[in-house]
């Protein structure tokens, strides 16, 4: 994995160019090298392959969305755990690709910040480095939205590059392309879910690995759960 050195500057300080549209763009140009690189990424990470496997035994019946999909290594390993999955990605190549390397799973092009799906409809959402592309500002929004899709009880499950910056990358594995990278603060992603009636259920972070395997990043997971009805009034929840 490219390392995300270039332009690096904090957050009150970034230009933003985040919109919807330059980063599909951006992916779209790095797409086919990507799944190249990133698609069998899970055999060298072991914590990773972890916290999935205890995402998938956690998960209440039902179907999972992997959101900001790539080339839906995610999903892919989730389905092989018996987990109904389906994907969507912003990037219309990324969907293309996700779709010929999986063709057992439904993909499809979308943005998180307006889900093209009813409420209620998941039992969990996994957003794998998919928040990394927001504005802060805009994190309540995106989980106001990734709520109405869950059930009563479904999980949101995220991993993200931890720190308070922006850092801009105009070339991946030298390919031209023009990409933010957002990192952000654990406290700053739990506060916006709690403010968006989320429970965190569990937050945890590493080191990266080799950087033969990815870049060079502190790294976040966490999890969140939409209170069930039994849930709301903030008595203990019961475990699975």
């Amino acid at each position: 994995m490219a390392p995300l050195i270039a332009n690096a500057v904090p957050h009150d300080k970034a230009p933003s160019t985040r919109s919807a549209a330059s980063t599909a763009a951006g992916y779209d140009l790095v797409a086919a090298e990507y799944a190249r690189r990133i698609y069998g990424e899970l055999e060298a990470k072991p914590f990773d392959r972890a916290f999935l496997d205890r995402l998938a035994q956690a998960m209440p019946a039902g179907e999972v969305l992997d959101l900001g999909c790539g080339p839906g290594h995610i999903g892919r390993y989730l389905h092989e755990r018996g987990i109904p999955t389906r994907g969507l990605d912003i990037s219309d190549e990324m969907v293309r690709l996700a779709r010929e390397l999986n063709p057992s799973i439904e993909f499809l092009q979308g943005d998180m910040r307006e889900l093209p799906f009813p409420d209620e409809f998941f039992a969990g959402v996994a957003a794998f480095y998919s928040i990394i592309h927001l504005e802060p500002a805009e994190l309540e929004p995106v989980f106001t939205e990734l709520r109405r899709v869950l059930r009563p009880g479904g999980l949101l499950a995220l991993a993200f590059h931890i720190g308070n910056e922006v850092r801009h990358v105009d070339e991946l594995w030298g390919i031209k392309t023009s990409l933010d990278f957002v990192f952000l603060e654990p406290s700053e992603v739990a506060g916006a879910l709690r403010s968006t009636d989320f429970e965190v259920i569990e937050s945890s972070q590493r080191a990266p690995y080799d950087p033969a395997v990815e870049a060079q990043t502190d790294r976040c997971y966490m999890v969140a759960r939409r209170p069930s009805i039994e849930s709301a009034s903030g008595g203990p929840l019961a475990e699975r």
